[in-house]
């Protein structure tokens, strides 16, 4: 967890309508043990997917340090990443809608949260939140 938590962006992965694979990365941020939020339009090729198809794959790396070895004549990189899986919804709840926001918010721009409560009067209904739950718990790999 503590790699999604650090890495600025989650790529987040999905299936379109028609099967075929779809991923970008998002700004994720982490609600409670097992669940992720993300904001975004209200219409659009996520929520398209997502309505097809609610199960996601995430994937993140907080970490990536190439280096050359010279003293064992080697290539590497260090490196720490996971993996998870779940499901997507989209919030209806107007509390929880602010409260997402208001978590990404203090996560990507907390100097700027005495403005916050004006934001989302203006613009959280027109804010569509997704929800992300983990079906599974998250795999991580390190090479410190």
């Amino acid at each position: 967890m503590e790699v999604f938590e650090k890495a600025p962006y989650v790529t987040v992965s999905m299936i379109r309508p028609d099967g075929t694979p779809y991923g970008l990365p998002l700004s994720l941020v982490r609600g409670d043990a097992d669940t992720f939020y993300f904001h975004c339009a209200g219409e659009g090729e996520k929520l398209d997917c997502l309505r097809a198809n609610p199960m996601v794959s995430l994937s993140a790396v907080s970490r990536c340090m190439p280096k050359f070895e010279p003293e064992k004549n080697n290539f590497t990189e260090y490196y720490h990443s996971a993996v998870a899986c779940g499901r997507a919804e989209t919030v209806t709840d107007s509390s929880e809608k602010t409260e997402a926001l208001r978590l990404l918010c203090q996560k990507f721009l907390p100097g700027y949260m005495e403005h916050f409560d004006e934001a989302i009067a203006r613009s959280l209904d027109r804010t569509t939140v997704v929800k992300i739950t983990l079906t599974e718990p998250p795999v991580g790999k390190s090479k410190p």
